[in-house]
């Protein structure tokens, strides 16, 4: 009876263990003042950018104060491009992505903006 309920106290701290270490990811916190409706990342200096981040999001958009899973990115400095649904476009640039870890975007990051 000891060997078996070892055996089941090492199963559940295995499974915590691994349910611990796979994170919840990478997420950008929208701080800015209005809902992001496009937001793709590109190294740092670079304009390769990746796709629209928001399609991940269940309504397509990050409001204000929203986090958003970033999903396919490495750790590393990416340059953002931000659109609006006004049609306006931003870069943040120089963003240091870590994982695991919430990242975010204000107002007064938001650069070379364009309608």
């Amino acid at each position: 009876m000891r060997g078996v309920l070892a055996l089941i106290a090492l199963l559940t701290l295995a499974g915590e263990a691994a349910a611990q270490s796979k994170g919840k990811g990478i997420r950008l916190w929208n701080l800015t003042t209005e809902t992001i409706s496009g937001f793709q990342l590109s190294p740092a200096g670079k304009t390769e950018w990746g796709p629209n981040q928001t399609l991940n999001d269940k309504d397509k958009e990050v409001d204000h104060d929203e986090r958003l899973r970033i999903i396919g990115v490495e750790p590393g400095r990416y340059d953002a491009r931000v659109s609006y649904p006004n049609g306006r476009h931003c870069i943040v640039r120089d963003i240091e992505i870590k994982a695991d870890v919430v990242f975010s975007i204000a107002d007064k990051d938001l650069k070379d903006c364009t309608k």
